[in-house]
């Protein structure tokens, strides 16, 4: 444990004197320095004393010279800690030629000499000399324990991430392995027809679980960066909760749970993000799910009170113990999911939850009495304070550009050439003929006959990367300009701005909606499709 500033008793100056006069002149002259001192009687006296702390012992050849005392004082420096080097001023007649001096520099290592008759002045330039010196010990004492506490935290944040790598590889192998399965009997025989319904909702299910793994590998990303951002308005709490049990429905349905949910009957405006309020609380539910045994009951309940609201989330379930309750928020912390040990999810949602409810300008606390004893969360927002201000009118729509073909002409770009022929796929099966390019100078190449109106881009490409072939797009001319849409692994906040600023008009991050990109070309369909000027820049 550190310490920012030595103890009261660190710094005195312990006296052990020749007779009880010298102490009590020798004491009211340190008085009137402001140095704090203690006078000894005995050596017993002075080695209990160094043992609560000191930062200088004065001493003189004459209390040092009786059998014993010596063999104490070198015990009591021996047992110093390692960044210990106690300063000891010895009072001497007759300097380093006496047996007892030199018995005493050569057993008590860091002994400074002082020759009687002493000046004042001298006595005192030594004593703050060595009060100097022992606070540059305890200055490194200081310094030494900050590393030692940085050492153990690396241990302990490396030990965390082994942890959270290894479960990672569980949790992914986990989706895999039915994906692996299914088109292992695919590929002997696809001429049920049923099976293979079974088998894609099945891959289709699996998919789904490892977007969301990814999609929390990205959140606890930009939780470690400060890249969450909000998008904040005014609404009424109680829509967003409805939400959230709709985000926990799925884990408290396989566990069993009963909700049970009271809310007020008036409305909780507060002003912050909808979306991300109602990920707080769908964490918080599917916690109580995974973490609340089978059948158990979880209750959702609200209250507005004074300037705050409060939210509850409880549950009577395995409870948490009374080690892991202060790190529950901390990322990569993960819990039991019961008595066999085996550890659950990947220990990001409820440090999400943490630094959302903060943004949001609130707190969460966690309680629990123990294993088996259930757990409450507790979320505190605050309230809406003024009127909201009158929305502002939607912006008119654009100008729009007839397709200059009876059909969309689609250009999927991508250097990844499953990714590619899989989406091109997809857009066959609207109808289209697609284009497909493997590269940015391929789809430059293309474009320039193809004049696509709509182009499906990869951003992570090589040489040319999709930002560049955007902005190459879009300096051709006017009339023949397409609408871009980005599909991409890039889905970071600062990705998307990106995107904006190279003149790309959607963003789908990677496994991208194909419902969305759909409607995307079926909008495209009509007599007319949005310009770029007018597009909206959503992300999928």
């Amino acid at each position: 444990m550190s310490v920012a500033t030595p103890r009261d008793d660190e710094q005195r100056v312990l006296l052990l004197l020749s007779t009880a006069r010298d102490g009590l002149l020798t004491g009211e002259l340190l008085a009137r320095e402001n140095v704090q001192f203690h006078v000894c009687v005995s050596a017993t006296e002075l080695i209990e004393e160094m043992g609560r702390g000191c930062a200088l012992v004065l001493l003189t050849e004459e209390t040092v010279a009786p059998s014993g005392t010596l063999a104490l004082l070198a015990q009591a420096v021996e047992r110093q800690p390692h960044w210990s080097d106690l300063p000891i001023l010895l009072l001497t007649s007759g300097g380093a030629n006496s047996t007892v001096v030199g018995d005493t520099i050569a057993i008590l290592s860091n002994v400074t000499l002082l020759e009687r008759p002493l000046r004042v002045a001298a006595l005192l330039s030594a004593v703050r000399s060595a009060l100097r010196a022992r606070n540059r010990q305890y200055e490194i004492r200081t310094h030494l324990a900050t590393l030692e506490q940085a050492h153990d935290a690396e241990v302990v944040a490396m030990r965390r991430k082994d942890e959270f790598l290894a479960m990672l590889a569980h949790e992914l192998r986990n989706p895999l392995a039915p994906i692996n399965n299914a088109l292992h009997m695919m590929s002997i025989d696809d001429t049920d027809a049923q099976r293979r319904r079974q088998l894609r909702e099945m891959m289709s299910r699996q998919v789904k679980h490892m977007v969301r793994l990814v999609d929390d590998l990205l959140e606890a990303s930009r939780l470690s960066r400060g890249m969450i951002t909000l998008h904040t308005e005014r609404f009424d709490l109680r829509t967003a909760l409805t939400s959230a049990l709709d985000l926990g429905r799925p884990q408290l349905e396989r566990s069993g749970c009963t909700v049970e949910v009271a809310l007020p009957d008036e409305p909780v405006f507060i002003d912050g993000d909808p979306v991300r309020i109602a990920q707080v609380f769908g964490n918080l539910l599917n916690n109580a799910g995974k973490y609340g045994c089978d059948g158990e009951r979880v209750r959702l309940q609200a209250l507005a009170t004074g300037e705050t609201v409060q939210v509850d989330v409880v549950d009577d379930g395995q409870g948490i113990d009374g080690e892991m309750l202060p790190r529950v928020f901390e990322l990569f912390t993960q819990g039991n999911r019961g008595d066999d040990g085996i550890r659950e999810g990947l220990g990001i949602g409820l440090a999400l939850v943490r630094s959302l409810v903060e943004l949001h300008g609130g707190t969460v606390e966690a309680h629990s009495d123990g294993k088996g004893e259930g757990a409450r969360f507790t979320v505190r927002l605050p309230l809406a304070k003024a009127l909201a201000a009158p929305s502002r009118a939607a912006d008119p729509p654009a100008a729009a550009v007839q397709p200059t073909d009876a059909d969309v002409r689609v250009l999927v770009v991508d250097d990844n050439i499953d990714a590619a022929a899989s989406l091109a796929m997809v857009v066959e099966s609207l109808g289209l003929h697609p284009r497909v390019a493997h590269s940015g100078a391929q789809a430059l190449h293309i474009a320039r006959t193809y004049q696509p109106h709509l182009v499906l881009l990869d951003i992570g490409m090589p040489v040319m990367d999709g930002y560049e072939v955007a902005r190459r797009l879009r300096a051709s001319p006017k009339g023949s300009q397409p609408v871009i849409a980005a599909v991409t692994g890039w889905s970071n906040p600062s990705d998307t701005e990106r995107c904006k600023a190279a003149g790309f008009d959607h963003h789908f991050a990677k496994p991208a909606n194909l419902d969305r990109i759909a409607e995307l070309v079926e909008s495209l369909r009509g007599p007319t499709h949005p310009s770029t000027t007018g597009a909206s820049h959503a992300v999928a």
